[in-house]
């Protein structure tokens, strides 16, 4: 009986590794707001849910995210790209960890470590464009190797 499982195990994990895609999650789905995202690494998912979508327009919300990294992150930079129907629009970088410029609570970490937090954010916008549009979001360290990167798919129908 256990010699009959084998067979399944096996093509069950052959599948998993064959897989070059991650699902795609909902970080929330209210009345006019959905906010779903992929992970656009193909060794590494994580996890990012909110409270609710309606405190997104609220300038400040909170948010949990976690991932086990894969890579140290000395330092740090994000790279967001709006697109809007396949062009982007709009590119804005930042550096989040540096040498003596560490703007969040995990710079340092090394590989293996869990990175978590749970707690507010501030986008520094008023509003949430209304419409259907996709944010890119790249994080890379010190070794110009992707840390974590997902595309955020937005459909936003209020009318402000």
């Amino acid at each position: 009986m256990k010699t009959s499982n084998a067979p399944v195990l096996i093509l069950v994990l052959l599948y998993i590794s064959a897989s070059t895609a991650w699902p795609t999650h909902t970080v929330c789905k209210e009345d006019n707001l959905e906010i779903y995202y992929k992970s656009c690494d193909t060794q590494q998912d994580f996890a990012l849910s909110i409270d609710k979508c309606s405190d997104i327009a609220t300038h400040t919300f909170n948010i949990r995210a976690s991932t086990i990294l894969s890579h140290s992150i000395k330092e740090l930079y994000v790279k967001l790209n709006l697109i809007i129907n396949g062009k982007t629009v709009l590119t804005y970088s930042e550096t989040l960890c540096a040498p003596g410029h560490s703007k969040l609570i995990f710079c340092g970490k090394q590989k293996g470590e869990r990175l978590y937090y749970n707690g507010p954010v501030t986008l520094g916008i008023k509003e949430i464009p209304q419409g259907d549009y996709t944010i890119s979001a790249k994080l890379t360290n010190q070794d110009h190797v992707t840390v974590a990167c997902a595309d955020f798919t937005i459909k936003n129908y209020l009318d402000y």
